[in-house]
């Protein structure tokens, strides 16, 4: 076995060789370690070709015994833990240098019961197994822009996309979840079993434990139409501002977004507009294509460049947009209480910093709807904001780095004075602390706090958006 790391320590020790080799067999899964080779650098990679991290071995479980007996063995060995399901954590906090993974990503099934409008989601399923699972029966709840993204860390985190105005936020549609402790201890979690975790989890992320299914509520969505409008880039000001004026009014069936991209090398898309910078409308209208275009004709006598318009299945659209992986990742946001002119300006000039041409977008998404008029006790204080601006950083040279970084933090500063202060930690990195705490809001924090101190005081589950565990004060 080649070396890996037990808490920094190489994993030659025979004890330890011993242990992984008991562990695997008491597994219904399998352990992962160096020495399967081209496996476990498979079993290793994650979405976000700047992290390269090595774990000790890692345990693909499928079933809930799995996950218990995995963290068990890795509190006994001071293995530092990370829960991987999509592995789409910007920051790669679905894995770990020297420690275990466990990788969820055996456990995907999705189970419908149409006629309670539920879906039942293992905790290691992606968006697409979702999407597709529901979509014949005609139904469908909020999910991740992209296919790839996995369903857990969506949920827990919150969970906006392109139904989100319509149908609430994912973790809005969230009934119950089954959790494996960091005592190993299982659980099943809804709004009368353990109701101070479940409100922890709608928004809390993976500080509680390993989600390793959820019931999600479902919604009919038998229609859905895109459309894809481009201009060249000197015309983003005046579209920007008219996207502005049309979403303030816009029914909340229509979602979307608006982007500066890369031209992408499409048919429908002019020579001259492949390959660089583009001003981009996403318009997504859960009805039929008629309906779609008698809605958005402000947009669309704007005279745009390029068109796609298709009505098409909710489970296509979201491949529509895919981030690829093996791209340099790096993302952040700003949530703004307003999108005046003076913000369009600053928004629109800051996209020509954008690495051109690369997968990287430019957004501005817009919130309102459902989401705003959701529930309102979750620990998600950016969900009464109209307005997110997010620089989504993807390209191939390293050498690029240093500007990608700086284009995510040029752009956030550019808007900072119309910022709402909270974020929603998907959307962004390791940012430090009081992002962490503006993700939850203050007062949410320290009640997040005191569930995490009684169902993980010993912060087994720190690889995340990290809630330090404080009991209740007096």
């Amino acid at each position: 076995m080649a070396p890996g790391g037990i808490n920094g320590t190489a994993l030659t020790n025979l004890t330890n060789l011993a242990d992984l080799t008991d562990l695997g067999e008491r597994l219904v899964g399998e352990v992962i370690t160096p020495s399967d080779g081209a496996g476990y650098d498979e079993a290793r990679g994650i979405f976000n070709a700047m992290i390269d991290r090595r774990p000790a071995a890692i345990t693909r479980c499928r079933t809930e015994e799995d996950i218990a007996r995995a963290i068990r063995f890795a509190r006994d060995h001071d293995l530092p833990i990370a829960v991987r399901g999509g592995g789409h954590s910007v920051a790669g906090m679905s894995t770990v240098d020297g420690g275990l993974v466990i990788d969820l990503r055996g456990m995907n099934a999705v189970t419908v019961d149409p006629g309670a409008r539920t879906a039942r989601v293992g905790g290691g399923a992606i968006m697409s197994e979702l999407d597709r699972g529901t979509q014949g029966y005609g139904l469908a709840t909020t999910g991740g822009r992209v296919s790839t993204t996995g369903v857990g860390g969506f949920v827990l985190g919150g969970g906006a996309g392109w139904l989100d105005r319509a149908f609430g936020l994912a973790c809005d549609n969230l009934l119950a979840v089954d959790l494996v402790t960091a005592q190993g201890d299982q659980l099943h979690v809804d709004e009368e079993e353990h109701p101070d975790l479940f409100w922890a989890l709608h928004g809390g992320g993976g500080n509680f434990g390993v989600a390793t299914a959820f019931t999600l509520r479902l919604h009919p969505l038998t229609a859905m139409t895109a459309m894809l409008l481009l201009w060249r880039p000197e015309a983003g000001p005046a579209v920007v501002r008219a996207y502005r004026d049309f979403l303030e009014s816009a029914p909340d069936r229509i979602g979307g977004g608006l982007l500066y991209c890369t031209g992408p090398p499409e048919e429908f898309v002019p020579e001259d507009m492949v390959g660089n910078l583009v001003c981009a409308v996403l318009i997504t209208y859960i009805g039929h294509e008629q309906q779609a275009r008698d809605l958005a004709a402000p947009l669309l006598h704007l005279g745009h460049d390029a068109e796609m318009i298709a009505e098409l299945p909710y489970a296509d659209l979201q491949c529509m947009l895919d981030d690829p992986p093996g791209y340099r990742n790096y993302w952040s946001a700003e949530y703004l209480d307003s999108f005046p002119d003076q913000a369009v300006d600053r928004f629109c000039r800051r996209a020509s910093d954008m690495i051109v041409p690369s997968p990287s977008q430019h957004v501005l998404f817009p919130q309102g709807g459902a989401v705003s008029n959701g529930p309102s006790g979750f620990p998600l204080p950016w969900r009464g904001a109209p307005w997110i601006v997010h620089p989504f950083g993807l390209w191939d040279d390293a050498a690029d780095d240093a500007r990608a970084r700086q284009w995510a933090h040029d752009t956030r500063a550019d808007v900072r004075p119309w910022s709402h202060g909270a974020v929603y930690l998907n959307f962004i990195g390791r940012e430090g602390r009081d992002r962490v705490v503006a993700g939850f809001g203050a007062e949410n924090y320290c009640r997040l706090a005191a569930v995490k101190a009684q169902y993980d005081p010993d912060n087994v589950f720190r690889l995340n958006h990290n809630i330090e565990p404080r009991p209740p004060g007096p």
